[in-house]
C-alpha cells in the first residue's frame, strides 16, 4: 500500500505523520507527500516537488498510490484560492479515477462549508444538513471540494470519504483564539470594540464571553487535533468510510460561558461579555461515532488545561502558515 498525502507539512500533517507511522495497521505500507512552498524532512517520506495546480506533478505523485490523503488547503488567499482547492482537488480526483492501483480518496473537509458560526441552524448539523458556506472565498472552496468529491463518486464509483472538521486546535491555539493581546482567528475583537478597550482588556488579560443572535452565550465546535488524527486513521482503508461523509467535531460544541467560567474559577481571569450576530450551532458527530467507532478523548475541560499550561521550547516557535 502507499499513501499520497498533501498538506504533510501543516498543523494535521504533522500530529498525523508520528501516529500514522507508529500504527500497526500500516506496517509496511509506504508514504509519499506532494509538497510544493514547505518541505518535511524524514526518512519515511518520500517527497514529490509540485503544484497541486500542476496536473502533470500530480499524475506523477499518484503513481502506484493506492491511497490518498488530501489536507492541503489555503484561508482568505484569493491568488491561491483556486489553484489549490478547485484545480488542486480536480487535479487529484483525476489523477486518481485514472490510476490502476487506486483505492481510497479521503478528503479532509471543514465545517465553513455549513457556516459554522455565520449561518443559523434549528437542529444540530448532520451529514445530510445543507451546505451553506459564509462569504470569503476559503468557504466556498469548501463546498466545492465536497461536491466535487461526491460527484466523482457518483459519476465514477470512486471510493471516496470525507471527514468534516470544525476549527482545529492544537497547544495553546485556545488561548490566543480567546486573546486580546495577540489573537489567533476570529472573530476579530475590532468589529465589535474600540482599540482603548481591546487594550484594556489585554493588560487585564480578560477572557472574552461572546453572546449569540439571540443574546445566549455563543456555542462554537472544535475538535482537538489528536482527535481528528485518530478518525483519519480509522477511516484509512476502512469499508465502513467508503462513500461517507463524517462530521469530525468534539461531543459538545464550545460554550464561550462554560469557557469564561472555567477560567474565572481556576485563573481568577475577569470576564468580558461581547455581543455578536453570530449563530450557535451544534456539529453532530454521531454517525463518525456509529460507523467508524470514534471517540473524541478530549473535552473542554481538557482542551482548556492544555492551552493554559502549555510551555513553548525555543524550538517551538509559535506559526500561524495562513491568515484568516
Amino acid at each position: 500500500m502507499k499513501l499520497l498525502v498533501t498538506g504533510l507539512t501543516g498543523k494535521v500533517g504533522g500530529n498525523f505523520l508520528p501516529e500514522y507511522l507508529a500504527a500497526e495497521k500500516f506496517s509496511g505500507w509506504s508514504l509519499r507527500a506532494l509538497c510544493n512552498n514547505r518541505i518535511i524532512d524524514h526518512a519515511a517520506v518520500e517527497i514529490v516537488r509540485g503544484s497541486l495546480s500542476d496536473s502533470d506533478a500530480v499524475h506523477a505523485a499518484m503513481d502506484d498510490v493506492t491511497h490518498v490523503l488530501h489536507m492541503a488547503a489555503v484561508k482568505e488567499s484569493p491568488d491561491l484560492a483556486i489553484d489549490v482547492g478547485i484545480k488542486g482537488m480536480f487535479n487529484l480526483l483525476e489523477a486518481f479515477r485514472s490510476s490502476k492501483t487506486a483505492r481510497q480518496f479521503v478528503l479532509i473537509g471543514g465545517d465553513c462549508s455549513v457556516g459554522h458560526i455565520f449561518h443559523r441552524y434549528d437542529a444540530p448539523i448532520t451529514e445530510s444538513s445543507p451546505l451553506r458556506a459564509y462569504p470569503g472565498c476559503y468557504a466556498l472552496t469548501k463546498v466545492i471540494e465536497e461536491v466535487m468529491l461526491e460527484q466523482y463518486r457518483i459519476q465514477y464509483g470512486i471510493n471516496a470519504c470525507c471527514l468534516r472538521a470544525p476549527w482545529i486546535m492544537e497547544k495553546d491555539d485556545l488561548r490566543y483564539v480567546l486573546s486580546f493581546r495577540d489573537q489567533f482567528g476570529g472573530p476579530a475583537w475590532r468589529e465589535f470594540l474600540t482599540e482603548e478597550e481591546i487594550a484594556r482588556h489585554a493588560n487585564a488579560d480578560a477572557v472574552p464571553l461572546l453572546r449569540d443572535a439571540t443574546g445566549a452565550s455563543l456555542k462554537r465546535n472544535f475538535v482537538h487535533v489528536s482527535d481528528l488524527v485518530s478518525a483519519i486513521l480509522l477511516a484509512l482503508d476502512n469499508p465502513a468510510a467508503s462513500g461517507e461523509l463524517f462530521n469530525v467535531a468534539m461531543d459538545i460544541p464550545v460554550d464561550y460561558a462554560s469557557v469564561a467560567a472555567q477560567l474565572s474559577a481556576t485563573h481568577g481571569l475577569p470576564v468580558v461579555e461581547i455581543s455578536t450576530p453570530y449563530h450557535s450551532n451544534w456539529l453532530d458527530n454521531t454517525k463518525a461515532r456509529m460507523r467508524l467507532g470514534w471517540r473524541p478523548a478530549v473535552d473542554l475541560k481538557l482542551l482548556i488545561e492544555q492551552a493554559w499550561f502549555y510551555v513553548r521550547a525555543p524550538d517551538d516557535p509559535r506559526l500561524v502558515w495562513y491568515p484568516g
